[in-house]
């Protein structure tokens, strides 16, 4: 961005008014972002006008001259406009979003700006026809390419699971993304500024789509987050124990590799895992469920799970609250056939901020670690344990 403006400070801002409307369609899109819980924010608006204007060569039939870094400084320009009503509200902006949204457009200007101005393009019969569509649709699949490879190298997941879940997501609205930025930018080289409404239109309309998706998704959380609570509101577990356990199965679970999808219900299933304690007649010391007998444990996961079934979540969630109860191994010391891997993570959580939760400094730590190593004969897997004890101090810290 630095760069940038140096360079258009010394050789001049071209084309001003395609620059600004181009700069307002990115940053309503900005202001109109919209994020599902747990998921990162998205702004499909946003990044096909950035990805439009960087992949633009003519306009109603007029070359334009804007060079790449014209195009970063427009798009830094505009999404820190739209980042303004986020900043009003409390939001904070992500930084490495942000950072790695502006390369992937710069990429895609690089990839176009250079040769279409200095003519590369037309002598070698790319400039007009299918030549040239096919040339902007490469552009945008290698931006693209380029977001996801950065996406994820910037997660937390394991490399080669987080390549696969952001490939995933690209289908999705980032197939829509790519494919109105190339609409957009050739149509404007025949109408001209007109494109930009009318082919944003399909978008918006995907985007309301996706909004109303993210709200029903949002009141599917706070409804979770609310029964999460009645176990402590009761008195029956210590305060935040079911966010403490969800954070610490969700680190677990993105240790291990979990998509995003499983890593979604690996949280609702640790927020509900002590919604069985709410029949007891007697609260557990504690809460303690790690302390109980094997049979009290299941019973507790039966009864947790049949309320769970009733409230509309997903029914993967009661599954794996049900199977939270279970040992890794089996009687007979087999592992095969066991709890699903969710439901071992919940198991390992639960159980470590039962017994930490007193004190959450290293050495006790270490001794609880201990504690649930020792038990990998047959209570929690080994694999699980290990990963808790990478990520714990992460947590903690």
């Amino acid at each position: 961005m630095v760069v940038s403006l140096g360079w258009v400070s010394v050789f001049g801002f071209v084309e001003p008014w395609i620059a600004v409307a181009f700069g307002v369609l990115i940053a309503l899109g900005e202001v109109a972002r919209t994020a599902l819980p747990g998921e990162r924010d998205q702004a499909p608006l946003g990044a096909a006008g950035a990805l439009a204007y960087a992949l633009l060569g003519s306009l109603a039939g007029e070359r334009t001259h804007h060079g790449v870094a014209q195009v970063v400084l427009v798009w830094s320009i505009a999404a820190l406009v739209g980042a303004v009503p986020s900043l009003v509200r409390g939001r904070r902006p992500n930084a490495d979003s942000a950072a790695r949204r502006v390369l992937a457009v710069g990429f895609a200007a690089l990839l176009f700006q250079p040769l279409y101005n200095r003519g590369v393009l037309l002598r070698h019969g790319l400039e007009h026809g299918p030549g040239y569509a096919a040339y902007i649709a490469a552009c945008a699949g290698l931006s693209a390419g380029v977001d996801v490879c950065l996406a994820a190298l910037l997660s937390e997941t394991p490399l080669r699971r987080a390549l696969c879940d952001e490939t995933t997501a690209l289908l999705r609205i980032g197939s829509a993304v790519a494919a109105t930025g190339v609409v957009i930018s050739i149509a404007a080289g025949e109408i001209g500024l007109w494109a930009l409404p009318l082919f944003s239109v399909p978008l918006l309309l995907t985007q309301a789509g996706f909004r109303r998706y993210a709200a029903i998704r949002a009141t599917q959380r706070q409804t979770i987050a609310s029964l999460a609570r009645a176990t402590e509101v009761a008195g029956y577990t210590l305060p935040g124990h079911a966010q403490r356990v969800a954070t610490i199965a969700r680190g677990v679970g993105r240790e291990l590799g979990l998509s995003d999808q499983e890593l979604l219900l690996l949280e609702y299933a640790a927020l509900m895992h002590d919604i069985g304690q709410l029949s007891l007649v007697d609260p557990i010391p504690g809460g303690a469920t790690a302390l109980l007998c094997p049979e009290e444990q299941r019973r507790i996961g039966r009864l947790g799970s049949e309320v769970i079934r009733r409230t509309g979540v997903p029914p993967e969630v009661a599954e794996i609250v049900a199977r939270a109860a279970e040992p890794y191994r089996g009687a007979d010391g087999a592992s095969d056939g066991g709890p699903p891997l969710a439901a071992r993570i919940v198991r390992v959580a639960n159980a470590y901020d039962d017994l930490a939760c007193d004190d959450p400094g290293p050495a006790r730590r270490e001794e609880v670690l201990a504690q649930l190593r020792a038990g990998t004969e047959r209570e929690y897997e080994p694999r699980v344990v290990e990963a808790l004890a990478r990520v714990c101090p992460r947590i903690s810290g």
